[in-house]
């Protein structure tokens, strides 16, 4: 009786080791970024884009749906994700994700840690699921893709005219833009930087 209550006892410190471990290894790095962009603490230099102080956590809709019909309320996914809201995805727009691409190919070994979003109103996206198969598009429901794209508004622009990049990180908060003109160097170094930082996503 007293070995099987020896036994428990030590599975139980094993059980809240392994579990203190899991919240170390997640947890501890994200509250680390997020922490370090409300200090607006930028080791190795400083960031390129816009902070978004505080950090903003985006609100799930159950009603917000991908091209395929699939319910994704919080498209973030647990990764690092560089998203493009558009009302139509015009010449502008196809710019961004065509260098939105090349910054996501360009992290190598990181690649699965990222993932591309293009939010927009507009219907017919068949060309560029053709361009871009590994790009998360969400384009229904109306409602909820405005409610989605209000809160990407930076200040008093519209985030579905503003041709703008944003980074949400692996909690749903969006935390970086990026204006129309940065280049998209600037935008990968503050990517790099991030995933360097942070092995959550």
């Amino acid at each position: 009786m007293q070995n099987e209550l020896n036994i428990e006892a030590a599975q139980q410190r094993r059980g809240r080791m392994i579990f203190l471990m899991m919240a170390v290894f997640f947890i501890v790095p994200i509250v680390v970024v997020v922490t370090m962009i409300k200090m607006d603490w930028r080791p190795g230099g400083q960031s390129l884009g816009e902070l978004v102080q505080p950090p903003r956590l985006l609100q799930a809709d159950a009603h917000l749906l991908d091209v395929k019909g699939t319910a994704l309320p919080k498209f973030w996914g647990d990764k690092w994700n560089m998203v493009y809201v558009a009302n139509a995805c015009e010449q502008s727009c196809l710019n961004k994700l065509h260098d939105m691409r090349q910054i996501h190919v360009s992290t190598y070994k990181d690649i699965i840690r990222v993932q591309r979003v293009l939010i927009t109103h507009q219907a017919d996206v068949n060309a560029m699921q053709t361009m871009y198969p590994d790009m998360l598009i969400l384009n229904q429901s109306v409602e909820s893709i405005d409610a989605l794209a209000k809160q990407f508004n930076i200040q008093a622009e519209d985030a579905l005219v503003g041709n703008r990049i944003y980074f949400v990180d692996p909690l749903g908060h969006l935390m970086m833009s990026y204006p129309q003109t940065t280049p998209a160097a600037n935008i990968r170094k503050d990517l790099v930087r991030l995933l360097k930082f942070s092995w959550a996503g």
